[in-house]
């Protein structure tokens, strides 16, 4: 079963540096990434079979339109798990060498049929041999104004052979259920000049009492 994701994952990533974030794309510049989560119950006693109780497929692209807007579509799963299709802009609002880089989206689309709009807001800093960013994204139904929340913290570091080591705590609040947190980490891993493989785990911290293997595909164009 995973032999026949990963291919799927590849033959999706050929016909299409890590997403953005609060950095803005250069001009003509782009990144595209797929990827598959698998989950099941940490508790083993709960399994009935081997088999992934959740799975969560995304694909990701971003594009300089100008050295300031980027434009992008954001196609998988939501914080509900529902599934989604988010077209979006974003602008930074604070791109100076030094201190923060600050940058803010804002995406129109559909999750799991309804229209929503989603608003956000994504910091990052440089580190010496790394990155540390925050995106944060509000996805708000059109219909009834109910909203879910999500905020990734991700710790990059460079590693040797163009790897890179990402530590990653995500976190969200659904409509109506307790706000979860879960552990992501995960190594990149250049597959060529332009793609990238990753590699990676999740683990519930709380309100999330899954864990999990996640692969990924990156690439620059």
């Amino acid at each position: 079963m995973l032999t026949r994701l990963l291919l799927c994952l590849c033959l999706i990533a050929l016909v299409s540096q890590a997403k953005a974030g609060a950095w803005p794309r250069q001009k003509g510049s782009g990144f595209a990434s797929v990827s598959v989560q698998l989950s099941w119950p940490q508790n083993i006693q709960h399994w009935i079979d081997t088999q992934p109780t959740d799975q969560y497929r995304t694909a990701y692209l971003e594009y300089g339109l100008t050295d300031k807007l980027t434009i992008g579509l954001d196609i998988g799963n939501s914080v509900s798990g529902a599934s989604k299709s988010i077209a979006f802009l974003q602008y930074p609002i604070r791109n100076r060498e030094k201190g923060p880089k600050i940058a803010f989206q804002f995406g129109i689309g559909q999750i799991s049929g309804e229209q929503v709009v989603r608003p956000g807001l994504s910091l990052g800093w440089g580190l010496k041999k790394g990155w540390l960013s925050l995106d944060s994204f509000m996805e708000t139904r059109t219909g009834d104004g109910v909203s879910d929340y999500k905020l990734d913290i991700t710790w990059g570091r460079n590693l040797a052979r163009d790897r890179k080591l990402l530590l990653q705590l995500q976190t969200g609040i659904q409509h109506g259920d307790p706000a979860f947190a879960r552990f992501a980490p995960s190594l990149v891993t250049p597959l060529g000049k332009r793609l990238k493989m990753e590699t990676g785990a999740t683990w519930g911290l709380t309100g999330d009492s899954s864990m999990g293997v996640k692969f990924g595909l990156w690439t620059d164009f």
